[in-house]
């Protein structure tokens, strides 16, 4: 996650008057007052000064900042526009920047931040926010140019080092990462998304122990389907519980019961469920709020098993009968989980066994029933989310692929957004029931018939590696957390196998270990359906 931008400069400056007239103190009046928060005043001195000098620039820069304070973006940019028409000082580009950058307008805005280094070389607020967009761009070698001179130029800017240390993170160096976002947070102990950061850091370089801590100041990343920022973390008016290793009793009456809040994505929950029996071992009843989407799937697999468990549709109105709480993704803190110490006994999860035979009928009914039975998912949910786009395959990056013979091709792909569909060629090589599908529990059932699930870094991956299937998961250059960098094997999933770009944005030399694998995998036979070995597991 990154610090936003340097939108104005530290410390307003004051614009020299016309000859007819000083103002000086009437800005410098205004200048505190927009500094303190006093939009009214502003407005009024502003105008004040403009009635006697309409060509002062920096109460036309004022006004200007005012309409983008106001969300009036395109009455702002022609504030700006006129100013600099007037007199181009380097603060007017700043600000210029982040109008363009309010309008969506990207290459206006690094043009805006070119033309004010042109002016002002050694301005540290234009090489960090040039250095910010070009790194929303995507072009993060750039990037880290450009934060390396604003820490040239401002050694102490907190922001620049976060930024500085997830450009790294993004670059496969994750010790210099660490190393930045330390100091961030020396510089700015209240900076929650370098906490956040260097948590996610730790994480993936199986420092778990020191990570957890760190971790707990996630929700400052949480986002909205749609990618909007999340206001707060979830919690509830009770007593937090603090883990398996703190006493919680109350007096002569022990806590009874654990209200566990769900968080973050679907393939969140699908990992971290692991954990709810667990807490059952220090409380009689341990209820979830449960996504409608999972609900029937923890039903049948882990409520069946686990009377003590209940799911609930939301955070009960009356939480009289609840004795602590916990956000669900918390609970590995709560257990002190090591890397060595993972819970990672499978299956957890499974599909219904009737549900399952019905869908066994159907694929030994289509031709050439022989073939190796492959699930299929290409792109993840939640396209607002700007990981996405890095995780996700098109349908035309994965046709290669699905034009491999002697493998029936299973769709799990599940989508909202069109552009994540197959197109026609995919279509030709796929068998796809996903409009049957209504929740995990039938994807659950669909995936007990399969010899391999290949997906991307998204939930299915979740559901079929905690059901105990071979998972072949293609992971993004630097990918997630919880994949551990520099390893091809899961300690979250022993059944799960990592296929991950060498190269920023690769897919190509991915999908061609792949080919390899499954052919390795696969051997053509005309009469025998080859399998691949799965995981041993037994059902309780």
């Amino acid at each position: 996650m990154l610090t936003h931008p340097d939108t104005y400069s530290p410390t307003m400056p004051t614009f020299p008057s016309s000859p007819a007239a000083d103002h000086s103190s009437l800005h410098d009046e205004a200048v505190q007052a927009y500094q303190a928060g006093r939009h009214d005043a502003v407005r009024t001195l502003a105008e004040r000064i403009l009635a006697e000098d309409p060509e002062h620039v920096g109460a036309i820069h004022l006004q200007g900042l005012l309409a983008l304070a106001s969300g009036h973006a395109r009455e702002a940019l022609r504030s700006l526009e006129r100013a600099i028409q007037i007199r181009p000082e380097p603060i007017l580009f700043n600000t210029l920047y982040a109008i363009r950058l309010n309008l969506g307008d990207f290459a206006g805005a690094v043009q805006s931040i070119r033309q004010g280094l042109a002016i002002q070389p050694d301005f540290a607020a234009f090489h960090y926010n040039l250095a910010l967009t070009l790194q929303h761009l995507g072009h993060i070698e750039d990037a880290a140019l450009g934060y390396r001179r604003t820490l040239e130029l401002d050694p102490d800017n907190s922001a620049a080092h976060n930024n500085l240390g997830r450009v790294c993170a993004d670059l496969g160096a994750m010790e210099e990462a660490g190393r930045h976002y330390r100091r961030a947070i020396e510089l700015s102990p209240a900076n929650l998304v370098a906490r956040n950061n260097l948590g996610m850091a730790l994480l993936a370089t199986g420092r778990y122990d020191e990570a957890w801590p760190y971790f707990e100041d996630r929700w400052v990343s949480f986002k909205h389907t749609d990618g909007r920022p999340a206001p707060a973390p979830v919690e509830v008016p009770l007593p937090r519980w603090p883990g398996a290793g703190v006493s919680v009793g109350q007096g002569a009456q022990a806590v009874q019961s654990l209200l566990v809040l769900h968080e973050q994505g679907l393939g969140d929950s699908l990992q971290f469920v692991r954990y709810l029996p667990l807490a059952l071992a220090h409380f009689a009843r341990v209820g979830y709020v449960c996504p409608p989407a999972l609900r029937r799937l923890y039903e049948q697999s882990l409520c069946s098993r686990w009377p003590g468990l209940v799911l609930l549709d939301a955070i009960p109105a009356d939480l009289a009968g609840w004795d602590r709480y916990i956000p669900l993704m918390s609970l590995p803190m709560a257990f002190a989980t090591r890397v060595a110490t993972i819970p990672a006994a499978l299956p957890y999860l499974y599909g219904d066994a009737g549900q399952a035979a019905a869908w066994r009928a159907r694929l030994d009914a289509l031709p050439a029933p022989h073939l190796p039975r492959v699930g299929v998912v290409w792109a993840g949910g939640h396209s607002g989310i700007a990981v996405d786009r890095l995780r996700s395959l098109a349908a035309v990056q994965i046709a290669p692929l699905l034009a491999l013979p002697h493998v029936r091709w299973i769709s799990l792909q599940k989508t909202d957004d069109p552009a994540k569909l197959a197109d026609a060629v995919t279509r030709t090589h796929l068998t796809d029931w996903t409009d049957e599908i209504g929740d995990f529990a039938d994807t659950a059932a669909l995936i007990e018939n399969l010899d391999l699930v290949i997906s991307v870094d998204t939930s299915v991956a979740h559901l079929a590696a905690a059901m105990g299937k071979p998972v072949w998961l293609l992971n993004r250059f630097a990918g997630c957390w919880r994949w551990l960098y520099g390893r091809d094997d899961s300690a979250w999933y022993p059944g799960l196998r990592l296929f991950t770009q060498t190269r920023r944005a690769d897919w190509h030399d991915v999908l061609e270990r792949v080919v390899v694998a499954l052919t390795q995998t696969f051997p053509m036979h005309d009469n025998a359906h080859s399998l691949l070995p799965s995981v041993p597991v037994e059902r309780p």
